[in-house]
């Protein structure tokens, strides 16, 4: 039987990132059959074992703290939901598109922000953490999966979208990666728009955690503008529903009011600004991918307001706090101690030290420290510090 001829780079705009004339990858493999090679990024990054571990891994709730609160996996997925449906508006690639999303926080740590904020300081002598570095350290070198290679071995394409964020320094390291950091390009439409959903996703899941939890409530809420445009209209259409429905219906007013200004707005930047290719778009002075300047300021009092009445709220603090001390104790006693590191890690930091001396070791604690879920963590601290733990 003869199958119907499917172009894979079908439908797109002249500006999106083709899979066919990607800029390939570090390794050379045959084209994939029967998916682009941006479909073979996101499958890879799917089956890799960071991918797993995000199940466990913070996002604003430690995850032994409740079963419905979101959690790095849960978040990818609903980044990569968000960024589809802005790329498909757009005529840009889906498949590109949901693999950076799905890889974004490969390289989190145990206890969200706390967590990088207390490797970062440790690292500090030995060259800093960043989460986005480690995320492509993950799937550039850490990932053990193919025989051929180490990492999985993504399109340029992908890892640049992973890379949102490079001081010069590091970008030197980092070949033509780190140009665009160098050369203040931009980087595909697709990395932008993932960019910008990432932040539509924390934002208004926060909000429904937060009310869940009920460590922000609704009074307060009422006065963030864009909560409260939504939650007004819900309230006068649908008087007398639940609180939880309310607030179910509320957050899915907020997503979609900024994903339709975020198209709305990025289609006027790239009518303006006409790009050809996707050369043109990495060209240009500023992203073409953006808000209106309304939605910009309501975005960014909602980050205000969960700054200040969540993040920093005192039963989040307690656990920030405990997640530094958690993470500072193990990287102090595995870099004063190897021995103390499992087999695998251990072998792991003894090579990176035995290239690059104490910075080797201190990176190979990292990325231990950094591939552990919340739990795992936990578990560490008391085998290491617990007299009573014996393994």
């Amino acid at each position: 039987m003869n199958l119907p001829a499917y172009g894979i780079d079908s439908g797109l705009a002249s500006y999106a990132a083709i899979a066919s004339r990607s800029r390939g990858r570090r390794h050379s493999e045959p084209e994939p059959a029967y998916r682009s090679e941006f479909q073979r990024d996101r499958d890879r990054i799917i089956h890799s074992a960071a991918f797993r571990r995000l199940e466990y891994k913070t996002q604003v709730f430690v995850n032994h703290e409740g079963d419905l609160f979101r959690t790095r996996l849960t978040h990818s997925i609903e980044v990569a939901q968000i960024a589809r449906s802005i790329a498909r508006a757009l005529h840009l690639n889906e498949d590109l598109t949901e693999a950076i999303a799905l890889a974004h926080d490969l390289g989190h740590t145990p206890f969200g922000h706390a967590g990088q904020d207390a490797l970062n300081a440790c690292m500090k002598p030995y060259g800093g953490f960043e989460h986005n570095l480690q995320s492509l350290r993950v799937v550039d070198e850490l990932e053990e999966r193919y025989a051929e290679f180490c990492g999985l071995n993504l399109t340029f394409e992908a890892r640049e979208g992973i890379l949102k964020h490079c001081s010069p320094a590091n970008a030197r390291e980092l070949g033509e990666l780190g140009e665009r950091f160098l050369n203040r390009m931009q980087p595909s439409l697709e990395a932008q728009l993932t960019d910008l959903a990432d932040t539509i996703a924390y934002n208004s899941h926060d909000v429904d955690d937060g009310l869940r939890s009920r460590l922000i409530d609704i009074d307060a809420l009422n006065e963030v503008r864009l909560f409260n445009e939504q939650y007004v209209e819900v309230r006068d259409t649908y008087p007398d529903i639940s609180l939880r429905r309310t607030v179910h219906e509320v957050v899915r007013r907020m997503i979609n009011r900024q994903v339709v200004d975020l198209v709305e707005t990025s289609v006027q930047r790239l009518q303006a600004a006409q790009p050809a290719d996707i050369d043109a778009v990495r060209a240009q002075p500023q992203p073409l991918i953006a808000y209106s300047d309304t939605m910009r300021e309501q975005n960014l009092e909602l980050k205000r307001f969960l700054r200040i009445s969540l993040y920093q709220h005192y039963r989040v603090h307690r656990m920030t706090a405990k997640a530094a001390r958690v993470l500072t104790s193990l990287f102090e006693a595995f870099i004063d101690d190897p021995r103390l590191l499992p087999d695998e890690a251990r072998e792991h930091s003894q090579r990176l030290e035995a290239s690059m001396g104490m910075p080797g070791r201190a990176r190979g604690v990292a990325d231990y420290i950094a591939g552990m879920t919340d739990r795992y963590a936990i578990t560490e601290y008391e085998r290491v510090y617990n007299p009573k733990e014996l393994t």
